[in-house]
């Protein structure tokens, strides 16, 4: 019950982290001049830009059944692909929640353990962060010139609380080496004794499942299938943000430059712990191009607004579609069911 509550206020807390980044986003602005932007719109672009979102989900539910293949589990792409919309479905109400909700239905309709396809999931997830900071590092050395002073007006609050709570980090970080230096001791000093402590078994095979998910890049034999679909998946979400481009005119003149660099850093409000990205994806998208394009404040925050609302219904009704495909629909007999 207590950690319910936790999840409850920590939920809470960020939802309304997100409703101030979404109240400091709109303050300045003419809300009449937003809303006939918005009324005003192309939105052809934005079909194109959600067309080109379910192209990037078919990809990634490709490139997760290599991984799965990799741990000689069998997978069918359709049930992959119903797995990964229906946890895109689950982030837009519970950040991370996505991650379990894909793998938990995975798991019930194709008989797969769960940790084993968790395990992938995170190995998945530390990869795309790895190509996210490549994409970063990338944009930031081959446009400092024009990147430079956004980025240092951007850090400069994060480098000040870090100034400010240098002692309490730097003590944080060696307490929680102790403690892993001290579990690391006692795992070996009485691994005897832990061995006969009630559903230890239990547990280590639940973490060796884990471990399995993790290692699967390391492990899987298709490695270059799994690289040419990350890059597939990549450029279809840089598409996502250069279609809508052409929905406004002030929009209009933007690069495919530009829909990387956008991608790039507002991912950042995407990987926010905030509900669904809003607020967070809202204030970042807007002073991106804001500050680096000089694009009108208004016409800003409408792009932002309309391509995540695009992006939260596109998630919310495919995915809900896609699960009720996968549980009322798709009889098939699970492909690792054995006979």
């Amino acid at each position: 019950m207590k950690k319910l509550i936790i999840n409850i206020l920590k939920y809470l807390f960020f939802l309304a982290f997100g409703v101030f980044l979404l109240w400091l986003s709109f303050r300045t602005l003419d809300l009449k001049e937003v809303w006939n932007d918005i009324v005003s719109a192309d939105y052809f672009w934005i079909m194109l830009a959600l067309i080109s979102a379910v192209i990037a989900h078919f990809f990634r539910a490709l490139r997760w059944n290599v991984l799965i293949n990799s741990m000689g589990y069998k997978t069918r792409i359709s049930t992959t692909f119903y797995a990964v919309f229906i946890g895109y479905m689950a982030n837009t109400a519970v950040p991370r929640m996505g991650e379990f909700m894909r793998c938990g239905v995975l798991s019930r309709k194709e008989k797969i353990p769960f940790n084993a396809l968790f395990g992938s999931v995170i190995s998945e997830r530390i990869f795309d962060m790895l190509v996210l900071l490549l994409l970063l590092f990338s944009i930031l050395f081959f446009q400092w010139s024009f990147l430079g002073d956004f980025v240092g007006r951007m850090m400069a609050p994060f480098f000040s609380v870090l100034a400010s709570n240098s002692l309490v980090l730097i003590t944080l970080a060696i307490i929680g080496v102790l403690i892993l230096v001290s579990l690391i001791y006692l795992r070996y000093r009485y691994h005897h004794k832990i061995k006969e402590l009630p559903g230890y078994h239990k547990i280590e095979k639940m973490f060796l499942e884990f471990y399995e998910g993790i290692i699967a890049i390391k492990r899987m034999k298709h490695k270059w299938r799994f690289i040419f679909y990350t890059v597939v998946i990549w450029v279809f979400y840089a598409l996502m943000v250069y279609f809508p481009f052409f929905m406004l005119p002030e929009t209009n003149d933007l690069s495919f430059m530009a829909s990387i660099t956008f991608l790039a850093i507002g991912s950042l409000g995407i990987v926010a712990p905030v509900p669904g990205g809003i607020g967070a994806y809202h204030f970042i998208g807007k002073a991106v191009l804001v500050e680096l394009y000089s694009i009108d404040p208004s016409a800003a925050i409408s792009f932002v607004t309309i391509t995540h609302a695009g992006q939260t219904l596109l998630h919310i009704f495919v995915g809900g579609l896609m699960y009720f495909i996968m549980f009322f629909v798709d009889h098939k007999k699970p492909v690792n069911e054995k006979d």
